[in-house]
């Protein structure tokens, strides 16, 4: 344990070392997460340099019971001093950490994965979140997205992705058309997801009988940009049997996986 290690904010004053706000974090500082799940995660992994950590009494009881590593330097705080290092209404459980970005693979190193994700300009940090935890839940190998116009590396998406931003690379890329090209060289088969698509998902996997996929989702509303739609070798539409025919993009993003995924076993099995 160590002393704070920052100054104890004013009533009404947000503490100048915490993150003013996640979505305009400065991409070189650090990240700061908070929340049990993205802590543990990072804490249990290897590659996530931590800065400080400031934990509640009882949080640290809990980690510490459960068998994962505590930086060397850590600082025992009461859960109201941890109000000034996150935004405001974020549930920090009683940690925060500040640690450095992870450093993420090219699409080169990714190569030996059979299912990555390739998100269209998603912007909503809870959505891309929520895709992370499903990509990982269903062994895809990274997910994909553009550098402008989608949500960096921060608290808030590394909460919502539930520790899963530990274990899926999030690669963001200048061009995403050059990246989906890269990635159909590298034998993955481009599916995009689209509702106007000329056959179901189920139907699509089936004939492509591909071994690497992978698969394209847009924004809610707009879809798939011209230049994205273009390049896949494939669009395919959900079949919704109910009253509501739409899914957000989360959902049809863990649906769309789960399709991918047994798809991709059975060629295995074959």
């Amino acid at each position: 344990m160590n002393k704070p290690f920052y100054k104890k904010p004013h009533k009404g004053e947000r503490n100048s070392r915490g993150p003013k706000t996640d979505k305009f974090r400065d991409m070189e500082g650090p990240v700061w997460l908070y929340g049990y799940h993205a802590c543990e995660a990072a804490l249990r992994n290897s590659k996530r340099q931590i800065r400080q950590a400031s934990i509640t009494k009882n949080m640290a009881d809990r980690l510490q019971g459960e068998s994962v590593p505590l930086p060397e330097k850590w600082t025992e705080v009461r859960p109201r001093e941890l109000d000034g290092l996150v935004e405001r209404d974020a549930v920090h459980q009683g940690i925060v950490l500040e640690t450095e970005p992870l450093e993420q693979p090219t699409l080169e190193e990714v190569r030996h994965h059979d299912l990555v994700v390739v998100l269209d300009q998603v912007t909503d940090p809870h959505n891309v979140g929520a895709i992370i935890r499903s990509a990982c839940a269903l062994g895809a190998g990274a997910v994909v997205t553009t550098l402008r116009n989608a949500p960096h590396e921060t608290g808030l998406l590394a909460k919502t992705a539930s520790g899963a931003f530990e274990h899926v690379p999030y690669i963001q890329v200048t061009n995403l058309a050059r990246a989906v090209e890269e990635m159909q060289a590298l034998q993955f088969s481009a599916i995009g997801l689209d509702s106007e698509g000329p056959m179901d998902l189920v139907e699509t996997t089936k004939r492509q009988n591909a071994s690497k996929i992978a698969l394209l989702l847009g924004a809610e509303g707009r879809g798939l940009r011209r230049l994205t739609r273009d390049l896949c070798d494939d669009l395919a539409r959900l079949d919704m049997p109910g009253p509501i025919k739409s899914l957000n993009v989360s959902n049809a993003a863990a649906l769309s996986l789960f399709v991918c995924r047994q798809s991709l076993n059975e060629q295995t099995a074959d």
